[in-house]
């Protein structure tokens, strides 16, 4: 045994080799300094403390002047220097970092044996890596079930070329082992390019991607990094959505991506066939992707040539598109997005595979209307079979005989055309009849896993259920994934990224990452329906609130209500709990009375919820209809509370049974 300085410690520290290590009754221990399993050579302390280190941590500089580095040194730290809640990642392996890390001033971490591990790789110190054999990677694949995970250097696959693995757990391919520390290029002559940490965070002038880890070639004054597999020349590429080869051209000069349709700014692939120039990233855009937002498939164009209009609003971002380069565009509908626009949220598109390309039953959903039996002069179905119904159902217009009807598709009140049954008290508004059947719906997250793909839900009616869009409790009408059970009310499912609601004089438009204040209610919300042209924008709960409801404190119907009726403040009331209301909030009015009260008074817990219906989920003998009894309450057989609010009764003549919604 070798006895040497303490490299720190409070006690000196003893060299023990291989033999010793294990006859010192500790064959598997950590590192203090990395955390990793200690193999000899180590050092151990004499006072039998527990404190093992690797000869190479025990080694290590306090002071790293890294070659990838050269601005400022690396400093050997105890911790790392930020905040209890502050995770620290290493920005070579991209693991966390707990303790003993290289840091530097400008925000770059690393494990010990990260910075020593690519040093040695700066250095050109191969000799470091001899103890490791060259490993055949076809033999490897077969070990690993052909996933090799990635190099450390330029964080491509390892499968099919040949790499270290390191029994430290670093992999790295032999070419990128000995890649040049420095090397001029073609698509920047001012000065040579180094091999270095990107920690700047630069994107690639290339691909245009910004990656955490991983090496890039540089020039720090000119803030310019290109990635490692970027740098050298690429062959043509072939891209299966385009008919003709992409080539590589290395002319620094400004662009507009005909793909995309964004800028670039320096090399590009082109088309001399079709005159046209991409960015690298986008010769692999999908051609066909099913959008959250559209019915239909959309396509990808590089050109639409339309005689009917020159540019279209994006629906995602709602900016003009210009059409003389790249979108996704939807031919029957005139729907458009922008290429990022659309492929900006993972959740909200797939895409459609070759295989589907032609199934053109992806664009025609299946109506719900079963058959039509009588159609008057404007073509319009009068009388129809529906699928969800027994009897004939009767298109109409008689708001004046039927408007305190409830649809029975989306529990509001009776509005402009409408199928009704006159053997019962069956309504269905026009549009919630030709819902289809089925609907497709992208990436849908099913049972805490999501789904990459097109998922099928089903239009249902058939139970008590929960929104899971709008955490309203309803017996109408949802479509239904049948795998996980998960519901979708028709309210949101036909809810438009462009609504005209009244009281205010604009169109509104659906805002992913809007944040801020309801204009209606006051809440705080992420995504919004906003007006262009005014500050004005609605949380989608309120736009999507009924505009005329039934309430029992007045005879009439109230209308959901957005002016100042009465600038008096000791008009602001509410005639149902009598506390003040928010002049700026809306409120259902009655001008007949003048009444007018709170929204959430008027709506209650359960306002989609259809007095009258049956409910056939519980364990009662007879039938129960949803009811809410007024003036008296009876009480709860359940727990015997007074039924104040949603109650379940006994349609059965002679049984008084009577219980809570909740119980």
């Amino acid at each position: 045994m070798e006895e040497l300085k303490n490299y720190g410690h409070q006690h000196p520290l003893l060299m023990l080799n291989e033999e010793q290590l294990i006859g010192n009754g500790n064959g598997v221990v950590d590192c203090s300094r990395c955390g990793e399993k200690v193999s000899a050579p180590c050092f151990s302390c004499v006072e039998r403390c527990g404190s093992y280190l690797h000869k190479t941590c025990a080694e290590a500089p306090l002071e790293l002047n890294h070659p990838f580095h050269r601005h400022h040194p690396l400093l050997l730290l105890h911790n790392p220097p930020y905040t209890s809640d502050t995770r620290c990642v290493c920005d070579f392996c991209d693991e966390t970092c707990e303790k003993f890390i290289y840091h530097c001033s400008c925000g770059l971490d690393f494990h010990i044996k990260c910075a020593l591990f690519s040093f040695n790789i700066a250095e050109r110190n191969l000799k470091e890596l001899e103890h490791v054999a060259l490993e055949d990677p076809s033999f490897s694949s077969k070990n690993d079930g052909g996933n090799l995970g990635k190099c450390f250097v330029c964080w491509e696959p390892l499968a099919m070329y040949t790499y270290f693995s390191l029994d430290c757990g670093f992999n790295l391919h032999k070419k990128c082992a000995e890649l040049p520390p420095k090397m001029g290029h073609v698509c920047h002559r001012k000065h040579p390019l180094l091999l270095q940490f990107n920690s700047e965070r630069l994107s690639c002038k290339i691909c245009q991607v910004t990656r955490r880890g991983g090496f890039v070639y540089g020039c720090s004054p000119c803030k310019f990094a290109i990635h490692i597999e970027c740098a050298s020349l690429f062959p043509d590429i072939e891209d299966k959505s385009h008919q003709h080869q992409f080539t590589l051209f290395w002319r620094q000069i400004p662009n507009i991506c005909d793909a995309c349709g964004t800028k670039g700014h320096h090399v590009a692939y082109t088309c001399g066939t079709c005159s046209i120039m991409v960015h690298k990233k986008c010769i692999s855009l999908p051609r066909i992707i099913q959008h959250a937002w559209h019915n239909h498939r959309v396509f990808h164009k590089y050109f639409i040539h339309n005689e009917y209009f020159e540019s279209l609003n994006c629906i995602w971002c709602h900016e003009v598109v210009d059409t003389e380069h790249g979108s996704y565009f939807c031919a029957d509908c005139n729907v458009i997005f922008h290429v990022n626009c659309a492929l900006k949220e993972k959740d909200w598109y797939c895409i459609v595979s070759q295989e589907d390309e032609d199934d053109k039953s992806l664009d025609i959903p299946v109506n719900s209307i079963t058959e039509v039996l009588e159609r008057n002069d404007a073509g319009e179905a009068t009388v129809i079979e529906y699928f969800k119904h027994k009897h004939y159902l009767m298109l109409s217009d008689n708001i004046r005989e039927h408007g305190d009807k409830c649809c029975d598709g989306c529990l509001l009140l009776i509005s402009t055309k409408f199928y009704h049954c006159s053997r019962c008290d069956f309504f269905l508004h026009k549009s919630c009849a030709e819902l289809p059947k089925m609907r497709l719906i992208p990436n849908h997250i099913c049972r805490g896993t999501q789904f990459s793909g097109l998922k099928s839900i089903i239009l249902t009616s058939d139970c008590m259920f929960r929104c899971d869009a709008c955490w309203c409790v309803s017996n109408g009408f949802s479509y239904k994934c049948n795998e996980c059970g998960s519901h979708v009310c028709l309210r949101c499912i036909t809810l438009q990224y462009a609504v005209k609601i009244p009281g205010h004089k604009h169109r509104l438009f659906f805002y992913y990452g809007y944040e801020g204040q309801c204009s209606a209610c006051g809440t705080d919300f992420d995504g919004a329906f906003g007006c262009k042209d005014c500050n004005f924008h609605l949380c989608p709960n309120c736009v999507m609130r009924p505009t005329r409801v039934r309430h029992k404190c007045d005879k009439h119907l109230l209308a959901l209500t957005y002016d100042k009726i009465n600038d008096y403040a000791k008009y602001h009331y509410c005639d149902i709990c009598e506390e003040k209301r928010d002049p700026k909030h809306w409120f259902y009015y009655c001008e007949t009375c003048d009444t007018s009260a709170h929204v959430g008074c008027i709506l209650g817990k359960y306002p989609f919820v259809k007095l009258g219906s049956t409910y056939n989920e519980g364990d009662h003998p007879h039938p129960l209809i949803f009811v809410k009894k007024f003036p008296y309450y009876p009480e709860c057989v359940k727990c015997g509370g007074p039924c104040e609010d949603l109650s379940l009764e006994c349609a059965e003549i002679g049984c008084t049974y009577i219980a809570h919604w909740k119980c």
